[in-house]
């Protein structure tokens, strides 16, 4: 059993409600059919539209565009019991994520237009950032859009984008201006049978089966000019910086999660495999093992519990949200290994959930800025 933690404010008796109520929804809706959506490659559309509807999706937002005006919490809670079951949280972390790109920037009218329907999941939002030559060096982003009267001309690719197969609904990142930071800005595309624009390949990923991520194309494609998120170009750069301390807590919530999972996993299979006349649990190397990844979950989850009252307060700093986003995911990939080696070859065979968990963990030291630009960010403040 895990030490018990001390409550924050934020876990109050509303919140664990919340958590009982998603956690039954997400162990009989979606669980079963988890199998059938990593063969697939993508989680389908109507499921998030389901989700969304119960209040799930997006509970954090403002009642008038379709919340339930919770606190950000919430939408922890939902990234927790998302990644307890296995379901990807990086399709609703994304939504999130564009959600409040219009949330924090858009027009009144924007908010409105786009709003409610991504907290009902009538639209599955995606961002679409990276390139074939730029991850984490946004300034070097090529897309370009040409203003042509009311709308903008779009040309150019984008690739590793999460929901890129299923979403509709896709904040662009693309170069209106002058090279460098200040030439970006953010626009929306309402995808379904938008001309010039096209999903490439559904890649293929060595974890993260059920989560779709795609190329897309845009070719001489044309959008209103409404469609810039703010009335202003060149404010793109700054908007995508604006959001990072909440954007890493959508990555560390999920790797604590996961740690905690793995362990539960990991001490019922040692408690019940038998070797040498006894249990592997009571072999002491595994003991000691165990004993470690205990203390590294415990430890992770009371850094992400503190955080997250933080960033709830409004005093989440970037360099504690990079720190938690670098050792969190460096410590997710750790304890799942560790726990992988006490499986044996069972952990290595894809049907247990620890080999998953395995293959899963890898890209959370890339994506959301990858780990080595976590720690120059962190040296940068020292």
């Amino acid at each position: 059993m895990m030490p018990r933690l001390h409550k924050h404010l934020w876990m109050d008796s509303d919140t664990e409600v919340f958590r009982d109520q998603l956690r039954r929804y997400i162990e009989n809706e979606m669980v079963p059919h988890l199998d059938g959506w990593r063969k697939q490659g993508y989680i389908p559309r109507e499921t998030w539209h389901a989700f969304g509807e119960l209040g799930f999706l997006l509970p954090e937002l403002p009642e008038e565009y379709g919340g339930s005006g919770v606190s950000l919490a919430y939408q922890m809670v939902v990234q927790d019991e998302l990644a307890r079951c296995e379901v990807p949280s990086a399709d609703v972390g994304v939504h999130t994520i564009a959600a409040h790109y219009i949330l924090d920037y858009g027009t009144e009218e924007q908010k409105q237009r786009w709003l409610p329907k991504l907290a009902s999941g009538e639209h599955l939002a995606g961002i679409a950032m990276t390139e074939p030559g730029c991850g984490s060096d946004l300034k070097a982003i090529r897309t370009h859009a040409r203003r042509d009267g009311n709308y903008y001309v779009i040309d150019g690719s984008k690739t590793f984008i999460t929901n890129g197969y299923t979403g509709t609904l896709l904040v662009l990142a693309c170069r209106t201006g002058e090279a460098g930071s200040k030439g970006l800005s953010l626009i929306v595309l309402e995808t379904l049978g938008l001309d010039g624009f096209k999903v490439g390949r559904v890649l293929e990923k060595i974890g993260q089966h059920a989560s779709n991520t795609a190329e897309l194309f845009f070719d001489n494609m044309r959008v209103p000019a409404a469609n810039l998120i703010g009335d202003i170009e060149g404010r793109g750069f700054v908007q995508l910086m604006s959001q990072l301390a909440y954007e890493r807590m959508l990555l560390c919530v999920p790797a604590a999660a996961v740690m905690e999972l793995a362990l539960k996993l990991t001490t019922e299979y040692a408690k019940e495999r038998k070797m040498f006349g006894q249990t592997l649990f009571n072999l002491q190397n595994t003991r000691f093992k165990l004993a470690e990844v205990a203390t590294i979950a415990h430890i992770a989850r009371t850094f992400v519990n503190d955080c997250i009252q933080r960033l709830i307060d409004g005093n989440l700093d970037k360099e504690a949200s990079y720190m938690a986003k670098l050792w969190c995911t460096e410590q997710q990939g750790k304890v799942v290994d560790e726990c992988l080696q006490i499986f044996g070859g069972y952990g290595y065979m894809v049907e247990y959930p620890i080999a998953r968990l395995y293959a899963d963990a890898r890209v959370q030291r890339i994506y959301g800025g990858a780990n080595e630009v976590m720690r120059d960010l962190i040296a940068r403040s020292l």
